[in-house]
């Protein structure tokens, strides 16, 4: 039944990836200007490092004009790269890419089958789950761009590792949840987090419990009269626009509706909680002192299998120190609207435009934004709800909690700020959690409690009415694939500019630059960096003087810009201007900054490239055209024509 159960999945795959089974080597499912030429490039840079006898973590393909790039806080997909590794010599780049992506998928739904056969013992139902969960449009989405999303198998498996740990736990059961650990941070490094963090939710629900007094505390009036007031206070500022006086000389003000509405979310819930203020709770260290134990055989293992990352982080803090990106109480990154949750599958062929338009405008644009629940997994959920049945603690209190934080730092329903705080707001300052800096990827654990419940859910009914149970699968599973299909796929080209290949057989040790230039990472960018000049990267094999990673050090950036000619550069790539008394200068260090950079092509991208960037360019650098191909222009230095 395993065996049935991969193969299906694999045909699964290479139904709904339509038609990207026929276009392996020319075609991706992302753009190569945005993530997806990162990804590609991460295979390459891979092989390319470990085949010269280097730890992969560190490179001098980039950042040229640098000490080398320390790749340990890069999302560097490492386990996808160590599959990679044997095929990209026979099958090529873009090919491996695919079927590296493909088998993600594969793996991650069968994953999820055998969590679920373990939890409802039906492999029919199991299977679907796992259809349901590896081809969601959360996970549809991010194979657009956040590939490293895609391989989202570790979290079924640590998820059944924790279910074994509580039923008969053992030295071995923990070392597998210790490698899992290590599996989801070489996969994506927020999946070590959210596996860490689903661990805390599932020993909190097995080893707390809450007795119920049947005297209910009677709400003080205080409460009331507070909650009152602080409501209307609020509704002022909304109505008012806000206020202003002056005390003694001191001006005060009152415009924003974080802090009230801050309060009025406390007030809020302490009257919700009050009536129950006498419950009783009851803590079971038994389950503590067991997941304890596993733990303590746990971190060793997972610390020992990233020792080489390790190395490479402490190596980055000595040498840039412990940076981290400052955490704002009003502007970190959003979390997904409420509404979200329950759009149709906007990945759909026959979704109406409007759902994709309205979720792209959003911050972080179209795939931080998509978190559909299949309607047909909550038609069944509320179908066995309402035939008697109970869910799972476990899973409610999984689903519901990833799903709160998922939210972000306030509520936002229908693209309105409540201003309402959620749980994050508070969970991002907590040590290892706060490193998970998207809330909005938190709903990748709410997809899989989802799937989960809709397992059980289907099981519970099936059991109802056994004599319509074929007939029941066969009408959700229609439905359910029905609702989940994403094909005929977007194809995005993978095709390289001819003169790219003519450089790759160049011998010498030279750098290319490409233009516009910079540094660019998650959330920032100086200058003007595309991650499509490290897609062009795997075919041509020359260092590049820019950039872009996951996380880039303010250090760094400060190394790149030391040089005055680049930092120049980086000025007109992103439509700055230069001083006229400190040009001629700069022109004159042209030949010193060849020299110094090793550059030996220069390609200059016409549809970016804003025309002081060129003419300043051409002057410095006196470049000499070779080719021209699409929008690229392929330049020599003068020097070098010479």
């Amino acid at each position: 039944m395993r065996l049935a159960a991969l193969v299906a999945y694999v045909l699964l795959a290479l139904a709904f990836s339509w038609p990207l089974p026929l276009h392996l080597d020319t075609h991706l499912t992302g753009p190569i200007g945005g993530d997806t030429g990162v990804y590609v490039w991460n295979q390459w840079l891979f092989r390319h490092e470990v085949l010269n006898q280097h730890l992969p973590l560190f490179t001098r393909e980039i950042f040229a004009f640098t000490r080398p790039a320390n790749l340990s806080l890069h999302n560097y997909t490492i386990f996808q790269d160590l599959l990679a590794l044997p095929l990209v010599g026979t099958l090529g780049i873009v090919t491996t890419f695919n079927l590296v992506y493909l088998l993600m998928i594969v793996i991650t739904g069968y994953a999820t089958f055998r969590l679920v056969c373990h939890v409802t013992e039906r492999p029919l139902e199991s299977w679907l789950a796992g259809a349901l969960f590896s081809w969601s449009p959360y996970l549809v989405t991010r194979g657009i761009g956040h590939f490293s999303l895609v391989a989202a198998a570790p979290l079924p498996v640590f998820a059944l590792l924790l279910l074994k740990c509580d039923e008969r736990p053992s030295v071995r059961t923990a070392v597998a949840l210790g490698a899992t650990v290590c599996w989801a941070a070489t996969t994506d490094p927020y999946y070590a987090v959210y596996s860490v963090m689903l661990a805390c939710v599932f020993v909190a629900v097995q080893a707390i419990r809450f007795a119920r007094d049947p005297l209910r505390c009677p709400v003080p009036r205080t409460i009331d009269v507070l909650l009152a007031s602080v409501a209307g206070f609020a509704l002022s500022l909304v109505i008012g626009g806000g206020w202003q006086l002056s005390i003694l000389g001191r001006h005060v003000s009152a415009h924003g509706l974080y802090t009230p509405m801050l309060l009025l979310t406390v007030l809020a819930l302490l009257r919700a909680a009050w009536p129950y203020r006498r419950a009783a709770l009851s803590i079971d260290r038994t389950e503590i002192v067991r997941f304890a134990r596993a733990a303590s055989v746990a971190a060793p293992v997972t610390a020992l299998m990233l020792s080489p990352v390790l190395y490479a982080v402490g190596v980055r803090i000595r040498d840039t120190g412990f940076e981290s990106s400052r955490i704002l109480w009003r502007s970190s990154p959003p979390g997904v609207d409420l509404v979200s949750f329950f759009l149709p599958n906007p990945n759909h062929p026959l979704a109406p435009e409007a759902i994709r338009a309205w979720l792209t405008p959003r911050p972080d644009r179209y795939l931080e934004n998509v978190a559909s629940v299949p309607v047909v997994a909550l038609i069944v959920i509320a179908v066995a709800i309402g035939a008697g049945w109970r869910p799972s603690r476990i899973w409610i209190a999984i689903t519901a909690t990833f799903g709160l934080l998922a939210l972000g730092p306030f509520l936002h329903v229908a693209g309105f700020n409540t201003h309402v705080p959620g749980p994050w707001a508070f969970a991002r300052y907590l040590p290892l959690i706060g490193l998970a800096r998207t809330p909005a990827r938190l709903a990748i654990v709410v997809a899989l409690g989802v799937s989960v419940l809709f397992a059980t859910a289907l099981t519970h009914l099936g059991h109802r009415w056994p004599q319509r149970r074929q007939m029941l699968l066969t009408c959700v599973a229609t439905a359910m694939l029905f609702e989940l299909l994403p094909a005929p796929r977007p194809l995005y080209s993978a095709s390289v500019p001819a003169f790219y290949a003519r450089i790759s057989e160049d011998p010498r040790d030279v750098t290319l630059l490409e233009l516009p230039v910079g540094v660019r990472d998650g959330t920032s960018s100086v200058g003007n960096f595309t991650a499509r000049s490290q897609f062009f990267q795997t075919t041509h094999g020359k260092p590049l003087v820019g950039g872009y990673l996951s996380r880039v050090s303010r250090r760094r950036i400060a190394e790149v810009r030391q040089d005055a000619l680049l930092d120049a550069l980086i000025t007109l790539s992103e439509g700055g201007t230069l001083d006229p008394a400190r040009a001629p200068t700069l022109v004159e260090r042209g030949p010193d900054f060849i020299r110094r950079g090793r550059i030996g092509y220069v390609v200059i991208d016409n549809d970016r490239t804003p025309p002081p960037l060129r003419d300043f360019a051409v002057r410095a650098l006196r470049l000499q055209h070779v080719a021209t191909e699409g929008s690229y222009d392929l330049f020599v230095p003068g020097s070098i024509a010479d």
